[in-house]
């Protein structure tokens, strides 16, 4: 059946009518979309758009009947190339309104949608956020939109007062981020310095964390350094939540985190890219750059941020009494699943098996980390990404990750199927990759063996209980496991923490 497209929409303040193509500009704000040839006083059912907030997403809005709408992606600001990110809200909606919405022009044609992927979604009353069915959500080439790839997903409204949102993935805003780190300073830990590394093109926070106990700060002493980023690309939220998780354990009296902040001093950036986020983009700055192709000359005015970061690693790098010793840059993948982590390639052999070290360790703490996706590259594309320029920058004793996690699942132990990460499981990986510091730097003899160590697996609970009520993440569940015999030879005897509360969906997401 041919489609029918439609151009009656409706500014929900003006009342005016909204171009189709100047919409892909900007975000739509308060888009009431009334069906074809309807003139009469708006009413229940009109759907109403609205991506103008924070980290919002959605350029335009087509109706193709009154039940299914074309909705299109606003592309990075200033670089047209990029459109994967969308963020959006749906009010003025009547109870059991069904509805089919078509994301039509994904810029990428692979994804996870392919695999189970799914939109996630809240509304006013259940504010907790969700991922749909995946048998609401089709992922195929339309004929109607040159053979391009299009997301569609079937859902249900049951509740006529609620406001509903929609996002690729689980949004980690500026704000929150804020939020968080006012939380965090007001706890005054004496262990954690909170400072300005510099501000974005529009003026917004960079933020620097130093997490380490006090006599780690004495001028002479020789210190071990980690540096951590996260969010260099501003759709991949599922980098702030582990990052989050990093901090968390980092922070909290685990005696792991204790044993680590007493030998290590931990250097972390939470938000690379503040504009980007703040903006809604998927992999750009404000003004149209990916900064992780940029480590190289990044230019004071145009990339800020990574001038300032990179200023500050190099300054560190050039310290006698500092021994620079990780550099770790959280992605999320849109194609991949698991977490893994990308390396550098060397010459040396012996630099090849230390360099692997880390990520087989954190495979045995993680159930959800893939050292076999893990892989080591020097692909000439990725010469100004941070992990290559700084393996390049730092001595032979330094090591440079891409740490990456999927943007939908893992493979459990055992499972036939995908297990959906929500945001605690991020958060939880966070948590196991800060503790596998430990265990590289017992394996390497740095720590101590006599020194105290836990049995027990990671309480969660505890973790969280210490500066995030509020701000609605829940406690998880946790799980018991004997390690691998690589885990015994390390003489590690503690179990890992997996969350396995399965998500409850938003609605009545009944296919139409």
């Amino acid at each position: 059946m041919e489609r029918k497209m439609e151009e009656n929409v409706r500014d929900v303040d003006t009342g005016s009518e909204a171009g189709r193509e100047e919409a892909l500009v900007g975000n739509v704000n308060k888009l009431m979309v009334t069906p074809t040839g309807y003139t009469g006083v708006s009413r229940k059912s009109h759907l109403v758009f609205d991506a103008c907030f924070e980290s919002g997403n959605l350029g335009r809005v087509d109706c193709i009947s009154e039940f299914e709408f074309d909705l299109f992606i606003r592309p990075d600001t200033c670089n047209p190339r990029f459109r994967v990110w969308f963020n959006f809200t749906v009010e003025n909606v009547q109870e059991t309104q069904r509805v089919i919405f078509n994301i039509v022009n994904f810029s990428k044609t692979k994804s996870l949608y392919r695999d189970g992927m799914s939109p996630v979604v809240k509304s006013t009353s259940r504010p907790k956020w969700q991922r749909l069915p995946a048998k609401n959500v089709y992922y195929y080439r339309c004929p109607d939109h040159r053979r391009n790839y299009v997301m569609s997903f079937a859902f249900c409204f049951d509740r006529e007062d609620d406001v509903y949102q929609f996002a690729y993935c689980y949004p980690y805003t500026y704000t929150r981020l804020q939020h968080y780190l006012d939380s965090l300073e007001r706890r005054n830990l004496d262990y954690l310095q909170r400072e300005q590394l510099g501000l974005s093109v529009q003026q917004r926070r960079l933020d620097l964390l130093t997490i380490t106990s006090p006599a780690q700060q004495n001028p002479e002493k020789q210190k071990k350094l980690v540096v951590l980023t996260a969010r260099v690309h501003p759709g991949e939220s599922p980098a702030s939540f582990i990052c989050q998780g990093v901090i968390d354990f980092l922070v909290s009296q685990h005696p792991v985190a204790v044993i680590l902040r007493d030998h290590v001093i931990f250097k972390i950036v939470p938000m690379l890219n503040p504009d980007g986020v703040y903006l809604g983009n998927y992999r750009c700055s404000l003004m149209g750059f990916d900064l992780n192709r940029h480590w190289q000359e990044p230019s004071p005015w145009v990339h800020p941020t990574l001038h300032a970061v990179k200023q500050l690693i190099v300054q560190l790098s050039q310290d006698t009494k500092v021994g620079l010793e990780f550099y770790i840059d959280v992605h999320a993948h849109s194609t991949m699943m698991n977490g893994f982590m990308y390396g550098n390639v060397f010459e040396e052999e012996e630099r090849v098996q230390r360099q692997a070290v880390f990520p087989r360790l954190l495979c045995q703490n993680a159930p959800d980390f893939s050292f076999s996706n893990t892989s080591f590259n020097r692909d000439v594309v990725k010469a100004g990404t941070g992990r290559r320029f700084l393996g390049g920058l730092l001595d032979d004793m330094s090591y440079c990750y891409t740490l990456e996690v999927s943007f939908y699942s893992y493979m459990a132990a055992g499972s036939t199927a995908p297990v959906p990460y929500t945001e605690d499981t991020y958060m939880n990986l966070g948590r196991n990759v800060a503790r596998t510091f430990l265990d590289y730097y017992k394996h390497n003899n740095f720590i101590d063996d006599k020194k105290p160590q836990t049995t027990n697996p990671i309480n969660s609970t505890e973790v969280l209980s210490q500066g995030q009520q509020g701000n609605g993440i829940g406690n998880e569940k946790t799980s018991g496991g004997e390690r691998g015999a690589e885990r015994k030879n390390l003489g590690l005897k503690d179990k890992t923490t997996r969350h396995q509360a399965a998500p409850q969906h938003t609605g009545n997401t009944s296919p139409v």
